[in-house]
């Protein structure tokens, strides 16, 4: 494939090395300013980026919407967390004419997290919920957008759900529909996500930990994979391998 990254940092670096190793050839990269030194051509927009075959996002949404303003058809992948109605918002209307994927966390394990939770919360009706993740000193939003989307899983199943973020200016006792939410950051942790079920004498805890960034790169490069022969479309993990009749 001919890849275009939309987005430089860390996790991008990963994406150009594995994809690199793995055959594909990074055609440029999208940052805001073009004029700093990167291992690729850099643009400032996509319409004035080589052609590529898809294109690969871990930015943010101050880099990412404009970009969706523009007219292009690429297919997408994005990883962007953050103002995430906006971004959805956005992608569903160009995945009228391309190809479109998105997900806050590109780890596969993760979306299976998701299912098993959303399996078990209809089981575990009486139990209350708890949910924590843990990330590196270094990373900005909190609660994580994987968090968040883990979040919004469970209130498909659970619609009498309250989030409660952290618990230090609480002065009441917990309440039945509280779903509670607690972000703590420190030192090189890669990504953990833990869903406590708690019962009466009982807990249950499910909890995915990400050991490398490189699950990551290499997921969003799978998907890419897959995505440059799919129909338009918006697609997430939910769909992306399901075949339309």
């Amino acid at each position: 494939m001919r890849i275009l990254l939309i987005g430089y940092g860390a996790m991008n670096e990963r994406v150009a090395r594995l994809a690199e190793e793995r055959d594909n050839e990074i055609v440029g990269v999208i940052v805001k300013d073009s004029s700093k030194q990167y291992p690729y051509p850099a643009f400032n927009s996509i319409s004035k980026a080589p052609e590529a075959d898809v294109a690969i996002d871990f930015s943010n949404p101050e880099l990412l919407l404009p970009l969706l303003e523009e007219d292009f058809t690429l297919p997408l992948v994005i990883a962007t967390t953050g103002e995430k109605e906006k971004v959805i918002e956005k992608l569903k209307e160009k995945s009228a004419h391309m190809p479109v994927f998105f997900s806050a966390n590109m780890s596969y394990g993760v979306h299976i997290l998701k299912e098993i939770i959303q399996y078990a919360v209809p089981l575990l009706e009486d139990f209350d919920i708890e949910m924590i993740e843990k990330h590196h000193n270094k990373k900005v939003d909190a609660p994580s957008g994987t968090l968040v989307q883990l979040y919004d899983a469970i209130k498909e199943k659970r619609e009498q759900s309250v989030p409660v973020y952290d618990r230090h200016e609480s002065s009441s006792k917990r309440e039945a529909a509280e779903i509670g939410i607690s972000s703590q950051r420190g030192g090189t942790i890669v990504g953990e996500h833990q869903v406590l079920f708690a019962g009466h004498d009982e807990t249950i805890e499910i909890t995915h930990h990400a050991q490398s960034k490189d699950i990551f790169a290499n997921g969003a490069i799978n998907v890419a994979d897959v995505l440059v022969n799919k129909e338009n479309g918006y697609y997430t993990y939910n769909n992306l391998n399901e075949e339309r009749i």
